[in-house]
């Protein structure tokens, strides 16, 4: 009898674990994902909002009023419903100048009519100032572009000539082209010439310009005689934009010597058009190779000539950026970055001898987050600047006087962390910031909205529900909408005093009851102690829909663990991608260990010439912590997969941790960050390129592979050089280990995201963890 029921106990355990993997699965993972979304209800309303203290919310099934002094609320009338249509508002013209996006999460619809008797072009104007074309309207239509508040979009005729320029704002508007814009007056002409850097000074009397890219010419205006300031000397040229001196006496052009640049080869096997392959060369510039550094040079307008500009204290510029004057045209400051990412320095330059000094330098012995952390604005009427800074070890604001360059007050401090600057409002002295990890208790990720007040004083929280936020201000700015949300919450809405963060009401929450009665659960966020046994890790659990606690189940990573950013999934998701490969038979997780952003600078600087840690001993201690629990968890069969750095995550937790990972997936990795492009991977592995860039290569340690091993490359991957996973191929070779090369034609970056990349990926998983034949064609 005993080894009857230990046969039967045998055959059900197998008959239960090939249950999984099955065509049955594929069907129902393609079937499920596809009609999640509808299956969740969505409460988050619009608003309408009025001059009459009342507020009308309008959800799908119903419209209600809100006293907004009381926050009460009611059924609206038929006649209120009809009249809360949302209504859009005219949106306010920008002057034509330097105008670019702000990054913002708060998506608005903006119609733009075309009243005219031309077709226009509509153009998005990114947070760099370049512009995007996005079509053309025809004369007599209209167009709803969408879009988030904060962007810029540049409106124009077929030749590129203006109409208007706006920003979204934080509610629905419309932007009505009625005609040309009016001609300026010179007064106005020269308002607008203050106010940007151009060819023309401010007071419209001098024209500085560029010729053939290496001559300097300066003329007065309207018809003096051109003088030539300057002539370069051959393989060096000016950039072409001039910042003029509020006086109009000086003003600074950049020049710089030109360098090779590095090329990068793909070849596309299989074009469309014909059938020989095509050959394509890209600029790709990779960590060590020389840079452009343009360096700022003074001129006197009136005396034609060049104020030296002695460069000691900014010899190797990796960027000089935000270039501004004083208010009295005594000096030009800049933000001067220098390669390698370790010392950052605000620099002021004496308008009349070209003296340099230093208003304020930051320093590190790992990196400066500069694209990431950076906030700088300098305040020219108050002599001061807002300042960006990990000096305290979180990420903070500082103000800065600039006669002394003494910090004059901390703005935020705590150990939480500014993701965000959202509005500055010079008059009030108040900041609208984006922060992390404010309210104890809460998941550090979630965003939430705060003010500030320049001194320090007055910091008051928008939002404090427990799930992450995105806000949208009534047109007064006395009120707002806030919406959040947790990966195991759906959305709720609230509305709120904008100037005291007081709940007003609850406006709307979503439901996805009808989802879950498929069987479906939601995603699981858990936290677990990392590594050093003290510090919380944060992840998430997804499980499929089927999932039966008496089964094992084996465990999938999806990792991306670049230093730039956190990668959870923080906002409600009905279905991610995760969820198709859970329904396969998997437990999946998502993690973010040290190394990743936005936590301490202490949890951060892991990363530094480190990439190969890539936070695995955290993630490892998170799994575990997690199956202690959760017996259904199998950890004898782990599986492992990521894209871009998470395609050298992946491949590094086969390499140092074998042990633990079993199976692993690899796309497009940037394998030896020497291969990759030169701003990410100098930025966490720094310069000049050492030996750390040997020691993380996955090339250097290809002969360390365990288990099984699929690497995917597209042929046409313009982010990462395809190259880097042949190099990574070629090493298993010699080191005669065993792995599956599967190179997508036709396909760029994120190759095992195509449908044919990721039924591949999935069916690894089934075969190599599963132990089970896929059947899906």
């Amino acid at each position: 009898m005993k080894a009857t029921a230990a046969l039967f106990l045998f055959s059900a355990l197998v008959t239960g674990l090939h249950a999984q993997g099955t065509k049955a699965d594929y069907d129902r993972a393609k079937e499920l994902g596809g009609k999640a979304r509808s299956l969740v209800t969505d409460s988050t309303p619009r608003v309408t909002w009025t001059d009459t203290g009342t507020a009308f919310a309008r959800t799908r099934d119903k419209v209600i009023a809100i006293d907004l002094a009381t926050g009460k609320t009611r059924a609206a009338t038929k006649e209120e419903a009809d009249q809360a249509k949302i209504v859009t508002k005219n949106v306010p013209v920008l002057p034509f100048g330097r105008a670019r996006s702000r990054d913002s999460s708060d998506q608005q619809p903006l119609e733009i009519r075309n009243e005219t008797n031309e077709t226009i072009g509509i153009n998005w104007i990114d947070s760099r100032g370049e512009s995007k074309s996005y079509g053309t309207i025809d004369p007599g239509k209209s167009a709803t572009q969408s879009t988030y508040s904060g962007h810029v979009w540049s409106i124009t005729d077929r030749e590129g000539k203006p109409f208007a320029m706006v920003r979204t704002p934080d509610y629905p508007g419309v932007v009505r082209i009625t005609g040309r814009p009016a001609e300026a007056s010179p007064r106005e002409r020269r308002s607008e010439r203050r106010s940007t850097s151009g060819r023309v000074s401010p007071d419209g009397k001098t024209e500085a310009y560029v010729q053939g890219g290496n001559t300097l010419v300066i003329r007065p205006l309207p018809d003096g005689t051109p003088a030539n300031a300057t002539v370069l000397s051959p393989g060096e040229r000016f950039d072409n934009e001039t910042d003029w001196s509020p006086d109009s006496t000086r003003f600074v052009i950049s020049s710089a010597k030109d360098v090779s640049v590095r090329q990068v080869t793909l070849v596309q096997s299989s074009p469309k058009d014909q059938l020989q392959p095509k050959v394509e060369k890209i600029d790709y510039v990779k960590p060590g190779d020389p840079i452009r550094q343009p360096f700022p040079r003074l001129y006197d307008a009136a005396a034609k000539k060049e104020i030296p500009v002695d460069h000691a204290l900014f010899p190797n510029p990796w960027e000089i950026k935000e270039l501004t004057w004083a208010a009295d045209s005594s000096e030009f400051m800049f933000v001067y970055n220098q390669r390698g990412h370790q010392l950052m320095r605000i620099l002021g330059v004496n308008a009349k001898d070209g003296k340099v000094r230093v208003i304020h330098e930051d320093k590190t012995d790992t990196f400066i987050d500069y694209s990431q952390k950076f906030y700088f604005r300098h305040l020219p009427e108050t002599k001061e600047i807002l300042w960006m800074s990990e000096r305290d070890g979180w990420n903070h604001l500082y103000l800065i006087d600039t006669a002394n360059g003494r910090i004059k007050n901390q703005i935020t401090r705590g150990q939480w962390n500014v993701r965000e600057i959202v509005d500055v409002d010079a008059t009030k002295r108040t900041i609208l910031f984006k922060a992390l990890g404010t309210i104890p208790g809460q998941d550090p990720y979630y965003t939430h909205f705060a003010r500030v007040n320049f001194d320090g004083s007055g910091l008051m929280r928008l939002t404090e529900s427990n799930g992450d936020h995105r806000i949208t201000f009534s047109p007064d700015q006395k009120h707002l909408i806030d919406t959040w949300s947790r990966m195991d919450q759906p959305p709720v809405t609230e509305l709120r005093n904008a100037e005291t963060g007081k709940l007003v009401c609850e406006l709307g929450r979503g439901d996805d009851s009808a989802l879950q009665k498929t069987g479906w659960s939601r995603a699981e966020p858990l936290s677990a102690k990392g590594r050093d046994g003290k510090t919380d890790i944060y992840g998430v659990l997804i499980k499929p829909s089927n999932f039966d606690p008496a089964k094992k189940y084996p465990v999938i990573e999806n990792i991306y663990s670049g230093p730039h950013d956190f990668f959870v999934p923080k906002p409600y998701h009905a279905w991610t991608r995760m969820n198709d490969l859970a329904e396969l038979g998997f437990i999946v997780v998502q993690i973010d260990g040290m190394g990743t952003n936005w936590r301490s600078k202490t949890f951060h600087d892991v990363a530094w010439k480190n990439l190969a840690d890539a936070g695995l001993p955290d993630h490892i201690a998170w799994i575990k912590t997690a199956a202690a629990t959760r017996p259904w968890m199998d950890l004898s069969r782990v599986g492992i997969y990521g894209g871009s750095a998470g395609g050298q995550n992946s491949l590094s937790a086969m390499l140092h941790h074998g042990d633990f990972y079993k199976a692993c997936v690899s796309d497009c990795g940037c394998h030896d960050n020497r291969m990759d492009k030169i701003w990410w991977n100098e930025a966490w592995m720094g310069w000049p390129v050492d030996e750390s860039y040997t020691r993380n290569s996955n090339v250097t340690d290809a002969a360390k592979l365990q288990g099984k091993l699929m690497l995917v490359v597209g042929e046409l991957d313009h982010n990462v050089d395809p190259a880097s996973t042949l190099q990574v191929a070629n090493a298993l070779q010699k080191a005669d280990k065993d792995f599956e090369l599967l190179i997508i034609t036709g396909a760029d970056h994120g190759a095992a995201e195509t449908p044919y990349g990721s039924r591949r990926r999935a069916d690894f998983f089934v075969r190599n963890l599963l132990g089970v034949e896929p059947r899906v064609n």
